[in-house]
């Protein structure tokens, strides 16, 4: 049995813990800052990651925003899926269908993310899926994009509720990630 007591130690068993060190933050590119997006950013800034906020529209963010935040208004959003490290977790949620869709191709070339969850209906991934395989993007691929994102069970569509499941769903992730890691990395101290 493998528990986590907490970011620093692993437990093994009833007897042997283990010091790892802590787990490098999150970096999560979110494209949007809709409503949704401020929602969301407000919950990320207490989180243990690193944010790049990104949107074509200046004007809509906010003044201030938490420290590990870093705003990116820009006319190439493309340009910064090609440049985000490698883990990196892509958030979708932009005003606009063609963008998400020329995001989502862009992401779906990189073969190096974490995660990639776009905002959107059980029918936009269905369309969005059929058009990224016509881009040659492979059928056992898809499943790597989430679409609609979110933890299961919460159907409230207001901003806040979003932004909650987001993040849950964004922690489940690096959990299963987390110790995954851990217990390879004990494996292979045990040996």
């Amino acid at each position: 049995m493998i528990a986590m007591n907490d970011f620093s130690s692993v437990q093994i068993g009833r007897r042997s813990t283990v010091q790892m060190p802590r787990p490098a933050p999150m970096h999560i590119v979110l494209f949007g800052a809709g409503h949704v997006g401020h929602a969301l950013v407000k919950l990320l800034g207490s989180l243990p990651c690193v944010v790049q906020w990104v949107d074509e529209r200046d004007e809509l963010f906010p003044d201030e925003t938490p420290a590990n935040v870093q705003v990116e208004a820009t006319d190439t959003p493309d340009a910064i899926v090609d440049a985000a490290p490698p883990g990196a977790y892509f958030l979708v949620m932009t005003h606009n269908h063609a963008l998400d869709f020329s995001l989502a191709a862009r992401i779906m070339r990189r073969r190096d993310f974490t995660y990639f969850g776009m905002i959107g209906s059980k029918t936009k991934r269905v369309k969005f899926e059929r058009r990224l395989l016509d881009r040659g993007v492979d059928l056992d691929r898809l499943v790597e994009m989430t679409c609609p994102i979110g933890v299961a069970g919460i159907v409230d569509k207001a901003p806040s509720a979003i932004a909650v499941a987001v993040c849950a769903e964004l922690l489940q992730i690096r959990t299963r990630q987390v110790v995954a890691q851990r217990a390879t990395q004990q494996l292979c101290a045990s040996v």
